[in-house]
């Protein structure tokens, strides 16, 4: 089986559904940032060792979670009545999981009262990028709704709370050391 489809030679990527656009497009621009996420996720829950199986199946929950927005996002916009919620489109079921996500980690993390700045460990250094690169894909949709081609303010919400797990992952992965990574004031 080839991978390739030579379709692409031209500058131009399809969407489901119908249509192709420009590979900057700005659709393109937020899955491909969702793709590198994931990536960099992957990366983290490599390095996640026996002991941390909750951190790692969290992980690859939003690993697939990430999965579905990108789904939305690679939809032509007049196509979106044939997504499927949790599938293809992300829900507020899919946002209030990571809230309870956020909030579990977060109980069991003592923050600095200042800035954080990353690179503890490995593992936590990888969720740090993740999440600044989920923002970066946040801008992207941020500036999609901004051009009216937005069907769901859930996606915004969703990858907000999507870079906040990550912070919040982070920091339960780094070292328990605060005073080494107590950040600029």
């Amino acid at each position: 089986m080839k991978i390739y489809t030579r379709k692409g030679d031209d500058g131009s990527t399809s969407l489901w559904y119908g249509g192709r656009v420009p590979k900057p497009d700005l659709r393109t621009e937020a899955y491909g940032t969702l793709d590198e996420a994931c990536s960099d996720l992957g990366c983290a829950r490599a390095l996640c060792g026996e002991g941390e199986a909750e951190l790692a199946g969290d992980i690859l929950a939003l690993q697939n979670a990430l999965f579905v927005a990108g789904a939305e996002l690679a939809t032509a916009p007049e196509a979106a009545d044939r997504l499927e919620d949790g599938v293809s489109r992300v829900t507020e079921a899919m946002t209030a999981e990571v809230e309870e996500a956020i909030d579990r980690y977060m109980d069991r993390v003592d923050l600095p009262p200042k800035f954080v700045i990353p690179g503890g460990n490995e593992l936590s250094s990888h969720l740090d990028v993740a999440r600044t690169v989920i923002r970066r894909a946040e801008r992207r949709v941020v500036t999609i709704k901004l051009e009216d081609e937005l069907t769901s303010d859930e996606l915004i919400r969703f990858l907000n709370r999507a870079s906040d797990l990550c912070f919040a992952m982070a920091r339960f992965a780094d070292v328990d050391e605060p005073e080494l990574f107590e950040g600029r004031g």
